[in-house]
């Protein structure tokens, strides 16, 4: 995995009021934590974290590039990112320091490709999960993974263990979890036609309920 390089300096730990002047100032606030790191503030240019990192998906790396000593080649995953409700902006985001030469699990998103058999003959595919959670080092993860789904038809799903992994690349799950499938299409039932009665067919004698109904309709008084 590409490892992406983003300047990132320590600020001072402050109010709301301080982070939305920070935010009018063109930067974004956000936190680096890890096992063995102590929680430390940070700030990023809004232009460069939009432009390099807001719109991937999946897990990423990043290394930050800092006049700071204590953040200065620092490597972190963009664990989350807080968005504005209205705008779409990011407004917050937090990285988790790791060790390149330990393990972590981390969600791989999944890219389904092709048109399946069962799609043409009018069925519909029905992805199930949209990623993974994988096991490997931080610098063995997958951008993604395709899933090809040609060959499937109506009623054919792949499951996790029909993927091909990297070597150094494992699934973490629990059972053999269905990733996509095609499913019939669905098709509406046709409302049921009123049936006019026969002429010369005798109706069906009222129930009780039905003639104590009528009988409490015919003693309203009339409008």
């Amino acid at each position: 995995m590409e490892t992406l390089e983003i300047q990132a300096d320590a600020r001072e730990v402050g109010s709301k009021q301080k982070a939305r002047r920070l935010r009018r100032d063109g930067k974004i606030p956000g936190i680096l934590y890890g096992p063995k790191t102590q929680t430390i503030s940070l700030e990023f240019n809004k232009k460069e974290f939009t432009q390099r990192i807001a719109g991937l998906e999946g897990s990423h790396l990043v290394r930050l590039k800092s006049g700071s000593t204590e953040l200065a080649d620092k490597v972190a995953l963009v664990k989350d990112m807080q968005y504005h409700p209205i705008t779409g902006d990011v407004i917050h985001a937090d990285l988790y320091e790791v060790d390149l030469t330990a393990k972590i699990q981390v969600h791989v998103p999944l890219h389904f490709v092709g048109k399946a058999a069962g799609v043409v003959r009018g069925g519909i595919l029905q992805p199930i999960v949209r990623e993974i959670e994988v096991e490997c080092l931080p610098l063995d993860i997958p951008e993604f993974f395709d899933v090809e789904v040609g060959a499937l038809d109506i009623g054919d799903s792949i499951h996790i263990e029909d993927l091909s992994f990297p070597e150094g690349v494992t699934a973490v799950y629990e059972s053999n979890l269905a990733l996509v499938s095609v499913v019939p299409p669905t098709v509406e039932e046709a409302p049921t036609p009123a049936v006019a009665p026969v002429e010369g067919e005798v109706p069906a004698p009222e129930t009780p309920e039905e003639q104590k109904e009528g009988s409490a309709e015919s003693k309203k008084p009339p409008p």
